[in-house]
């Protein structure tokens, strides 16, 4: 039973999104598709399909303010630390475990954050900005002074600045601040650049580049059509949401008379 509603919820959670969302899931789908198919196949490249794939749905369901983003990274993120290792960008490995302990697990656990998730929006105040920039600037410092002191990472500054990005948007989206958007889009450009240098320098497949590049249309498109920023799809999707929350505690008194 319990199993059952479970499903039920990520079905659930999969409805609703702006249509431009599923535009670019199955364009992002496609272009992954001719990516696999046009090179051998082997075990890492379908590893970099399922992780690709899951994780553009993943920032699709942020986008619009869906929780199934919490099951979703984490396999992608299994995914993407394979592919990380394999190109020794290790950073990345740790970017992935960020979005774990900052997004997917306290998704998969919170009863709350699953609850009408959309009326719980807020913003940036002028210290909040100060605290997000600030600790973004000494995760890049420490960070890329370690992995290239430490390891053999070949771009640990690239690597470390697409880090200190990805971990402070995971920190500013589990509390729930819209202005995650920003840091997202400095994340889609400096993951963009890491990946087509991995990619030039042999370490990686153009997959990766692909991902990064779908990533940032995305948060661009957050800003017009995301109920983290459009007022109008906010306002639908709470109605939405206050719906099958109302319908839910119906079957719920119905089933309690039937017994």
């Amino acid at each position: 039973m319990i199993l059952s509603n479970y499903f039920k919820f990520l079905a659930h959670q999969l409805k609703g999104w702006p249509q431009q969302n599923y535009y670019l899931f199955y364009f992002s789908l496609g272009c992954q598709v001719m990516t696999l198919v046009s090179a051998p196949i082997t075990l890492l490249s379908i590893l970099t399909f399922i992780g690709t794939t899951l994780g553009v749905l993943c920032v699709l369901a942020i986008n619009a303010a869906k929780s199934v983003n919490g099951l979703l990274g984490v396999i992608s993120a299994f995914c993407f630390i394979i592919v990380g290792f394999s190109a020794k960008n290790y950073l990345s490995i740790g970017e992935q475990l960020a979005y774990v302990v900052t997004l997917d697990i306290p998704v998969l656990l919170s009863a709350s954050w699953n609850v009408n998730m959309v009326s719980k929006i807020r913003k940036f105040t002028g210290s909040t900005w100060v605290i997000a920039i600030v600790a973004t600037i000494v995760v890049y410092g420490i960070s890329g002074y370690l992995i290239g002191t430490f390891t053999d990472d070949p771009r640990p500054w690239v690597d470390a600045i697409s880090f200190a990005i990805c971990l402070t948007a995971g920190v500013i989206c589990f509390l729930r601040y819209n202005n995650q958007y920003f840091w997202w889009i400095a994340s889609g450009l400096a993951q963009m650049v890491l990946w087509f240098i991995s990619f030039r320098q042999g370490s990686a497949t153009l997959a990766m580049f692909i991902n990064s590049s779908v990533y940032l249309i995305n948060d661009i498109l957050a800003f017009t059509v995301s109920p983290w920023y459009n007022k109008r799809e906010r306002a639908r999707l709470m109605a939405e949401e206050q719906a099958a929350m109302d319908a839910e505690k119906d079957d719920q008194h119905a089933f309690g008379l039937n017994h």
